[in-house]
Formats: C-alpha cells, sequence, structure tokens
C-alpha cells in the first residue's frame, strides 16, 4: 500500500479499463467507507452516492454525459449527489447552496485518492446534464447531481499531465 503522498501522485484520470475486472465487492465497501469518513459541514453528510453497476444504466449515463464512452466501459460508475435539505436544516440557505455541495465533492474526492489506493483507476466527470442524470436514476427530489465517477481497473495509464507551478497557485500572507 503507497503512503499519501505517492496516492496522490499516482491518481491520473483513467479512460481504459480492463473489460474482464469487476470490482471486488470488498474493495468497493472500503472506497465508500473512505467517501463516508470525508469532513463535511456539521458532520452531516449531507450527500448520497448512488452505485450504477448495471451497463444499461452506465450507457444512459454516457447519453446524459455527452457521450463520454469511458463511464459505460467502466464496471462501476459513482454519481455523487448534494442533498441541500439535509444541510439546510442546520445552515439556512448557505447549507442547501453551499456546504451539501462541498460536502459531496469531498466525499467524491476522498472516494478518488480511495480508489487509486485499492489498484484501481478513476475519472471525475463534471460535465453532464443534471435532468438527464437525474431521470436515469430516478433521483429523489431535490439531490443535485454533482459528479460522476468512472472506476475499475486500468487497461493503460496515461502520461503525467503538467500542473502549474507551486508559485503560480499559492499566495503567501
Amino acid at each position: 500500500m503507497w503512503d499519501f503522498f505517492e496516492t496522490v501522485r499516482h491518481r491520473h484520470s483513467i479512460r481504459k479499463y480492463q473489460p474482464d475486472m469487476p470490482v471486488e465487492t470488498e474493495k468497493l465497501h472500503a472506497i465508500l467507507e473512505m467517501a463516508c469518513a470525508a469532513p463535511s459541514a456539521g458532520d452531516l453528510q449531507s450527500y448520497r452516492i448512488i452505485v450504477v453497476r448495471d451497463l444499461a444504466e452506465r450507457q444512459a449515463l454516457v447519453h446524459a454525459a455527452h457521450h463520454q464512452t469511458f463511464i459505460a466501459e467502466a464496471p462501476v460508475c459513482l454519481v455523487f449527489c448534494a442533498d441541500p435539505t439535509r444541510s439546510a436544516a442546520a445552515f439556512g440557505e448557505r447549507g442547501a447552496s453551499l456546504y451539501a455541495v462541498q460536502d459531496a465533492t469531498i466525499a467524491a474526492a476522498y472516494t478518488q485518492l480511495a480508489i487509486v489506493a485499492a489498484g484501481m483507476g478513476s475519472t471525475w466527470v463534471g460535465y453532464f446534464e443534471e435532468d438527464r442524470v437525474r431521470a436515469v436514476l430516478g433521483l429523489e427530489p431535490g439531490l443535485i447531481p454533482i459528479a460522476l465517477m468512472s472506476l475499475g481497473y486500468p487497461a493503460e495509464l496515461p502520461e503525467p499531465s503538467s500542473r502549474r507551478r507551486l508559485g503560480e497557485v499559492v499566495a503567501w500572507r
């Protein structure tokens, strides 16, 4: 198992998955447990994670995500949804409009790192039509899809992408 810094350095967006390697249920549960360990506003976990294994649903998500075919090629797609009602009960409008989105996003980020630590790969997808995702999954009213995440064993590793230098991103005061 890698240490945290190596896990972060080895995270890449994976768009080609090994077709005959399903994600083991035990590993998927461990990954989802790490998502639930993520910090959240007021420890409310104002999000929902939908695990999509069904091929027909993954194919429908491909269409909702502007034909990003790797979503169906991966054996699992996780859909992270904000639950604004849960956060609004404690924090009002700011909880509904911001904290629930942050909670879902932080859970997704923890998930992505847990996937790498488990020896797999993923791609975070933010380019999709919310209403189509809602319809495909029959989401309950109020849930807001924030991110789709393909998940599986990589068939290839992309070249590392260039990153901005620290001085371009960080301002010291």
